[in-house]
């Protein structure tokens, strides 16, 4: 039977079933989180989710735009279950990290459930948003970049659960699983493609242009259907906003006001619905 090391920062990720806890000699706090920050039927999706990967279901954790970015989607169901053995699933609670700028690369992450932001801090003390992390992609890979530290820290929007691995182990995947390698230099190209664009974004787009590409993308990573429009799945302030594109939030609440008036999106209380992408694209 396979069985996985299960931890959180804010306890221990409570199983049942065919699931295992860690022995007791090595727990702390043996907070069951499906009891304290799940729901049941949510901690139930998250460890469907975790089963899906082992018997190689994809479905549990596709995404719209790119479904073949999971790290698992390209391995024989030995080699799965070869990485699941040395998995370990980690729980983060809304707002804390899985780990912060300058933090030693330990382990990197694959995110099973939640969203959460990665950014770094200006020596001035302000935030900068540099991307955002959804179900099914990898983050904390500072072993691809051949970085020992952490160069941006990663932190909840939601409570998140990411299956993580000892950043030793990069380069015995890279080398033992093929479809593993294809996967990380796809992320890591794909990273570095998204942070080029957004350099050259503040360098020439105007703020309006910047604001609207900023919530295009997040429309695309994280939009999810309702029937106002396309709904950002994840809380998101103007302040985030702001702090994802170089901008002020005068700037932000001005072109997030104007749009709304135009019926191009509806915004409020960290909640952001794209009425008319077409409009907000033009």
């Amino acid at each position: 039977m396979l069985r996985l090391s299960v931890l959180g920062k804010t306890g221990v990720l409570g199983v049942q079933g065919n699931a295992a806890m860690l022995p007791q000699d090595r727990l702390g706090a043996t907070t069951d989180l499906a009891r304290h920050t799940y729901s049941h039927d949510r901690f139930g999706d998250v460890m469907n989710r975790i089963q899906s990967i082992m018997t190689g279901g994809k479905g549990a954790l596709l995404q719209a735009d790119m479904p073949d970015l999971l790290p698992f989607a390209g391995l024989t169901e030995a080699q799965r279950e070869d990485m699941m053995r040395l998995a370990k699933v980690n729980h983060v609670a809304r707002h804390d990290a899985f780990f912060e700028e300058g933090d030693s690369a330990e382990n990197f992450y694959v995110l099973i459930d939640g969203f959460l932001r990665v950014g770094r801090t200006t020596p001035d003390g302000d935030q900068v948003v540099m991307l955002h992390v959804v179900p099914g992609q990898m983050f904390g890979i500072a072993s691809g970049y051949g970085s020992a530290r952490h160069t941006m820290a990663a932190r909840a929007i939601t409570d998140a659960v990411a299956l993580s691995w000892p950043s030793v182990l990069w380069d015995k995947f890279m080398q033992d699983y093929p479809g593993f390698q294809d996967v990380a230099h796809r992320a890591v190209s794909i990273r570095m493609k998204d942070l080029e664009d957004r350099v050259t974004s503040l360098a020439t787009a105007r703020v309006e242009q910047r604001i609207a590409e900023a919530v295009l993308r997040l429309m695309r990573e994280a939009g999810k259907e309702t029937v106002d429009g396309i709904e950002i799945a994840f809380p998101i302030s103007r302040q985030d906003i702001s702090e994802m594109t170089g901008t002020t939030l005068h700037s932000v609440s001005r072109c997030m006001s104007g749009w709304q008036k135009r019926g191009i999106v509806r915004s409020g209380r960290c909640r952001v619905v794209i009425c008319d992408p077409e409009a907000l694209s033009a």
